[in-house]
């Protein structure tokens, strides 16, 4: 087989219709449902975004109740990274990874289709609530913010039971895509093509894909513990019971950080492949972005308590996280001077 036809398309007794996209492996299938969902994530998010600015324009206009608009601001939040971003971003690493390593597909085909489809359940449960409204079931959406901060999350109604259902399925699809791009990017690569022959945009991708490993779990934890929290009678963030609302902090930051460069470096990973073809020269300095993506990674998962200075952490750990927050702009730089560097006296077209 051809390696345009290993990524092709479809035998002629391939699935048709709508079968063709339940049941596909493909990775340009599913990079593509990827994408597309996550451009529907978008119209929604942005459609949010727009209630939140209408409801802004005059001090004077109420379009919204104070609780929906509440609501309003953490669905978008939790639309806009989760359900919009993200899943966009994997969208073009299914799409283009297997092309741009020589592979045939994404090692594990029938994981890949199971990540993606976790993706409409998890959308539809958050919103849930709202459409439960409309027949007399509930009080809506989540609308602690993103952050569901405790003790804030420990209250509440049955919306934010939702959020947790949804973060975890939505989690759960991401650890399954980073663990496909991991071991395609690890053992389906071409013959000849070692690591450091890998385009940048693997690389950012290889790079990500072991953040969301590391660091997604963390969320998936603290949301059961919220959970048991609500309803078992545990009291993991209830400083009554002798829990810390702080720890939620920990566990949210210590995946949020990182989920910043996960965002980031996939974009990071794309930019100098455009830079180069458009200025007509070969990359500048391929090992310097390499290591920098590297480093980059290590440091975010050791940064995330700069979002925490106001918790009441003691002095030295707030210098710690203050050193380690500038440090992470090194390797920032040095992307962006590679960048720079690519496009000096380049032949720009446009």
């Amino acid at each position: 087989m051809s390696s345009a036809d290993s990524h092709g398309g479809h035998s002629d007794d391939a699935p048709r219709g709508i079968t063709r996209w339940l049941y596909a492996t493909n990775h340009k299938d599913i990079g593509t449902m990827y994408m597309v969902f996550g451009l529907l994530m978008f119209l929604v998010g942005g459609l949010l975004a727009m209630m939140i600015r209408i409801e802004l324009i005059s001090p004077n206009m109420q379009l919204m109740k104070p609780e929906l608009y509440n609501q309003i601001i953490t669905v978008h939040g939790l639309v806009m990274v989760f359900a919009a971003l993200m899943p966009m971003t994997a969208g073009f690493a299914n799409y283009l990874i297997p092309m741009m390593i020589g592979a045939p597909d994404m090692a594990l085909p029938r994981l890949n289709n199971w990540g993606f489809w976790l993706l409409p359940p998890a959308a539809i449960i958050l919103v849930m609530p709202w459409i439960l409204q409309l027949f007399g079931v509930g009080n809506g959406a989540i609308d602690t913010g993103w952050t569901m901060y405790a003790p804030l999350s420990e209250q509440g109604g049955m919306g934010i039971d939702f959020a947790i259902f949804a973060v975890f399925l939505l989690g759960l699809s991401s650890t399954m895509a980073s663990i496909n791009i991991v071991v395609t990017i690890l053992n389906l690569r071409a013959p000849g093509m070692t690591m450091m022959k890998l385009p940048l945009f693997a690389w950012s991708w290889l790079i990500t894909a072991f953040l969301l490993i590391a660091v997604f779990p963390a969320l998936m934890a603290a949301a059961f513990m919220l959970l048991a929290d609500r309803h078992f009678g545990t009291h993991f963030f209830i400083a009554s019971g002798g829990g810390d609302p702080v720890l939620w902090e920990h566990m949210f930051w210590f995946f949020g950080h990182p989920e910043v460069y996960v965002l980031l470096l996939p974009t990071a990973g794309i930019l100098p492949h455009v830079l180069s073809t458009f200025a007509r020269k070969a990359v500048y300095g391929y090992k310097a972005q390499v290591y920098s993506f590297i480093v980059i990674g290590f440091l975010s998962v050791i940064v995330w308590a700069h979002h925490m200075y106001t918790s009441g952490m003691p002095a030295a750990a707030n210098i710690y996280f203050m050193f380690s927050t500038m440090a992470i702009s090194v390797p920032v730089a040095v992307l962006f001077f590679c960048w720079i560097a690519t496009i000096w006296r380049g032949s720009m077209t446009f």
